[in-house]
């Protein structure tokens, strides 16, 4: 009988055919893109800050993708095609260090990192009734994936990055203030910068800096093809 079953909810499923692309199941990183749609149409005006509340709310709650799209239907957003690709929300697994290349620390001080240095694939910034600024927009990216940890207890940390680069942020405040402008870069191989960490009692601010771009990024494009023409022609 179990067998008998098993067969008839196989035809059924068979019948239906695969669930349309509204129906899958809705990740993490969509509802994060949905959710950064309702943050800058509260900020152009386009939504008040009750409308904004109750539609984070729902994206909170929606299961699927077309129950995620119903939030931002009525927004231009929705409707823009993004140019080029977008980096993940988080770093790769096993892509970052758990220790860090460079620690950047002010207690009671200020500290700074700029000009012409070498980012490091995982930087962390203690800020305790300080400052910190990281300012990455003349930095040497050898690694497409950089992780700035950064903690602000009664202080402040800055974080400068060119704007031809992907910036995303992780982090959160507690009484305090946590903000990263998402970015996307149209170059797939821009490095993309991951700021986490919590502000406590300070804050964490992490923007592009207008004008300021990696100019080695074509170069190693140009690298790039030229080695995989000289692998071709060597066969």
């Amino acid at each position: 009988m179990d067998l008998q079953k098993q067969d008839l909810q196989k035809q059924d499923l068979q019948k239906q055919g695969a669930p349309a692309a509204s129906e899958f199941r809705a990740s993490d990183a969509e509802r994060d893109r949905i959710a950064d749609i309702l943050h800058d149409a509260l900020a152009e005006g386009r939504l008040t800050a009750e409308e904004h509340a109750e539609r984070v709310e729902g994206v909170l709650r929606a299961k699927t993708v077309g129950e995620l799209e119903v939030f931002i239907r009525d927004l231009p957003a929705a409707h823009r095609r993004v140019p080029g690709p977008t980096a993940p929300h988080r770093p790769t697994a096993g892509a970052i260090p758990i220790e860090p290349d460079d620690n950047v620390v002010a207690i009671f001080s200020g500290a700074v990192r700029k000009g012409r240095w070498r980012a490091g694939r995982r930087i962390h910034a203690y800020a305790i009734f300080g400052s910190v600024e990281i300012d990455l927009s003349e930095a040497l990216f050898d690694h497409q994936q950089v992780v700035i940890k950064s903690f602000a207890i009664f202080g402040s940390v800055e974080i400068r990055v060119p704007e031809n680069v992907s910036l995303r942020g992780m982090g959160g405040g507690v009484l305090g203030s946590f903000e990263v402008d998402t970015l996307d870069s149209g170059e797939p191989e821009a490095p993309v910068v991951y700021v986490d960490g919590w502000a406590v009692l300070g804050s964490v601010e992490a923007r592009p800096r207008r004008g300021k771009v990696v100019a080695d990024i074509l170069d190693r494009v140009q690298r790039k093809v030229d080695k995989s023409l000289r692998k071709h022609l060597g066969h």
